[in-house]
């Protein structure tokens, strides 16, 4: 059976288990720090950098994620790599981390394959990218025993219908699933050859408070259909097809309204180790999905 192995450890997050664990619980905090929610926790969107600049926002949205005890996470993911057109499903084996080994609940995934029009069945489309690797540890620390779906989904017009069928598959199939989508919003600088609004201060802070805000807007709306169109002609979200899939997916499992738990970028979190002017800014929010009490 196929395993797919790590390939951001050591960058974006500790290689080393010891270090990995260590580095999980440095973001507990951040993770004990809720807002009241009344209703069931369907799933959420997170950010996929590297842990010491979104690993605190990542943890928050797992914990949450993790409250009603799911068994199967079906993770959305952003697509960097080339090559990777189509929905993409990992349908067969298991996942490595530096804490272990996650199985992919099979039966979910080939009955997703088998229903979905949309979604092919490919592991090595996965094999080098990182957004949804970077969740899985997270997920492990909160949820045991689990199992995942990983399915990447580009900035496609079928975005939502994807998370449309992977929702009803889900809803069908019974059990505790969570869905969790992966992205990052806007890259703001020189860095990223996006600077509508100049370089520095203020256009960072046009990019969080504007340019962010406009997807999280629409996010906190449910609006799954809108946000593809969004990030294309706005530059406000890395992972827009994961977005609009888990937003499309949560509404079929019944989730009526969003929380937003935190928003932050990449230059705020590390403003005390660089205290240099700033040129070049990530945006991270962390969301969950909330089916109301009946």
């Amino acid at each position: 059976m196929p395993i797919r192995w790590p390939v951001v450890a050591g960058r974006f997050y500790p290689s080393d288990p010891v270090r990995c664990r260590a580095e999980l619980e440095a973001c507990l905090p951040a993770a004990r720090d809720q807002p009241t929610i009344d209703g069931v926790v369907v799933g959420g969107v997170g950010p996929h950098a590297g842990w010491i600049c979104s690993g605190a926002i990542a943890a928050r949205v797992a914990a949450l994620c993790a409250r009603e005890g799911p068994r199967t996470a079906i993770l959305f993911g952003a697509v960097h790599v080339p090559h990777v057109e189509r929905p993409s499903l990992y349908a067969r084996g298991s996942w490595q981390t530096p804490l272990g080994t996650v199985d992919i609940d099979e039966p979910l995934a080939e009955r997703i394959a088998a229903e979905s029009s949309l979604i092919r069945v490919d592991e090595t489309a996965h094999r080098h990218e990182h957004s949804i690797e970077v969740h899985v540890p997270f997920l492990q620390r909160y949820l045991a025993p689990l199992r995942i779906v990983p399915i990447m989904v580009p900035p496609g017009d079928d975005a939502a219908a994807v998370g449309d069928e992977v929702g009803r598959v889900a809803r069908a199939a019974g059990g505790h699933v969570l869905v969790l989508g992966s992205s990052d919003l806007t890259h703001y600088g020189p860095a990223y050859e996006f600077t509508p609004y100049g370089v520095g201060a203020a256009g960072l802070r046009w990019a969080k408070q504007e340019n962010d805000r406009r997807m999280i807007d629409l996010i906190l709306r449910l609006d799954a259909t809108a946000v593809v169109p969004e990030a294309r002609a706005h530059g406000n979200a890395c992972g827009s097809g994961a977005i609009a899939a888990t937003i499309a997916a949560c509404r079929q499992l019944g989730a009526d309204r969003a929380v937003l738990l935190d928003h932050a970028t990449s230059f705020e979190v590390l403003s005390a180790r660089y205290p240099e002017e700033p040129t070049d800014a990530v945006g991270y929010a962390g969301i969950v999905f909330v089916r109301s009490a009946a």
